[in-house]
């Protein structure tokens, strides 16, 4: 399938694909879509699972809906929807007027999240069924979507894929903190580097005030190999878009790289090939200092 006519020139797939922060704010709350909009995310995450009381479900797909497609045909609000997992009985309603709202014009809809995601045959046939400018995001949250993580990420037309740390760590009866999920986050960034996708989003600090923390679980995301963060909180978006943003000390490194490339054999004791000098390349591109 095609874009629509007036769709957005940048897909919302690229634009997912891109992000390094993903907020959610809960669909019950249409008061917030806007500010959340407005926030200063890479893309904002409207959710119908977790955040809404099972007895709100319907009130808030509505109130979702008529955000990214305004029914007095105006712009809408870009952002990706998560639904209820596949399976649930808020999903076939979720995906339906959802995917209708995606041809509607001037809809906002960027894309889908799929919660606790597990069968890669069943994400099949959703992206069989969306629009390829729409992303489809798989969010991991179990045992089972872990094993299967490579499956998932190879899926066509997956865009990356999230983890969820809280649901995983329930799931496996492990203590929710970082490190105790380091295996988990390796096998989601693996995965998806095996399939070809963008980096994967990591799970959101549960700490919204200690910006320290939530720099640190940022960093952690980082050097394992996660390309943005989840975010629960507006007050964690300059944190996680710092801690994955090259230091100053990294650009100096890079730029001392990159300037014995083909010269020098090593810079600061350090060997200089090939591995090397393509990292420094990335830090540079991530700093908007390519050379």
């Amino acid at each position: 399938m095609t874009a629509p006519a007036g769709s957005l020139t940048i897909s919302g797939a690229e634009t997912v694909a891109s992000a390094v922060t993903a907020l959610f704010v809960p669909g019950d709350r249409p008061e917030r879509f806007a500010k959340a909009a407005a926030a200063g995310a890479g893309v904002v995450i409207i959710d119908l699972e977790d955040a809404v009381a099972p007895g709100a479900k319907s009130a808030a797909l509505t109130a979702a809906v008529e955000a990214v497609a305004p029914s007095d045909g105006g712009a809408g609000v870009r952002a990706l929807v998560r639904v209820n997992p596949q399976g649930s009985d808020h999903y076939d309603a979720d995906i339906t007027l959802l995917l209708s709202a995606s041809r509607m014009p001037g809809s906002g809809l960027l894309g889908i999240v799929v919660p606790k995601a597990e069968d890669p045959a069943a994400l099949r046939q959703l992206r069989s069924d969306m629009p390829n400018h729409l992303a489809l995001v798989p969010l991991v949250e179990s045992a089972l979507g872990v094993v299967n993580a490579v499956e998932l990420a190879r899926v066509p037309g997956v865009t990356r894929l999230a983890f969820g740390a809280i649901d995983f760590a329930l799931d496996i009866d492990a203590d929710g903190g970082d490190r105790f999920l380091d295996h988990a986050r390796a096998q989601l960034v693996l995965a998806s580097r095996a399939a070809g996708i963008a980096a994967p989003l990591d799970s959101p600090s549960t700490d919204i005030k200690d910006t320290i923390r939530v720099t640190a679980s940022a960093r952690l995301a980082r050097n394992f190999g996660f390309g943005g963060k989840l975010c629960i909180h507006p007050t964690q978006l300059a944190p996680v878009h710092g801690a994955f943003a090259p230091t100053e000390a990294d650009v100096e490194w890079a730029l001392s790289v990159i300037g014995a490339e083909g010269g020098a054999a090593q810079v600061d004791g350090q060997m200089i090939d090939r591995p090397v000098t393509e990292r420094a390349k990335r830090i540079l591109q991530r700093a908007g200092k390519e050379q």
